[in-house]
């Protein structure tokens, strides 16, 4: 018993310290409590930045959510977790008269994706809280988001490796000169 613990607790920690993203830029369609596009931007090594633009199923109203999240990877960089915050603004449909605002606030996020071949599978928990106008103030949101992998991460294992010889190489060179 000790053994497989210890060995799902060593599988855990490797798994977590390599690289999170398979991709540097993926772009797509959010269906859900609300359906729409995102595009995710990696801007860090384990960071994105992901935009979602969404409308209501029922109603007509838009959002924009700018999203940072930071990712960790699970068995490998293709499966992973991902938290993240960020803010959201948005346009209502009001009727004529209506002394509603147009909601300004902040969201969060929780999600965990998988990254197969060219496509970017997620499933998200998104809650938002709107400091100005909107229906409510409290809003949760769930979604499965399916993009295309615009611009795959080039993957190079061994870069220090390879750098460092030839490093050496150069240096090699230069003494004998």
């Amino acid at each position: 018993m000790s053994r497989k613990i210890i060995t799902i607790v060593l599988f855990a920690f490797l798994s977590t310290t390599g690289h999170s993203q398979s991709y540097d830029t993926a772009a797509g369609m959010r269906l859900g409590t609300d359906w729409g596009i995102t595009v995710k931007q990696r801007i860090a090594k384990k960071t994105t930045l992901e935009g979602i633009l969404q409308t209501g199923i029922s109603k007509s109203d838009v959002i924009l959510n700018l999203l940072l999240e930071q990712h960790v990877s699970i068995i490998s960089r293709r499966f992973n977790l991902y938290t993240g915050a960020g803010i959201h603004g948005g346009w209502l449909d009001k009727p004529e008269g209506s002394s509603l605002k147009n909601p300004f606030g902040i969201s969060g996020i929780v999600g965990i994706e998988f990254t197969p071949g060219r496509l970017n599978l997620s499933y998200d928990f998104k809650p938002t809280l709107n400091l100005v106008g909107g229906t409510k103030t409290f809003e949760f949101q769930t979604g499965i988001s399916i993009r295309y992998i615009l611009v795959k991460r080039k993957w190079q294992p061994f870069k220090k490796l390879r750098d460092d010889i030839r490093d050496r190489r150069d240096a090699r060179r230069k003494r004998r000169r």
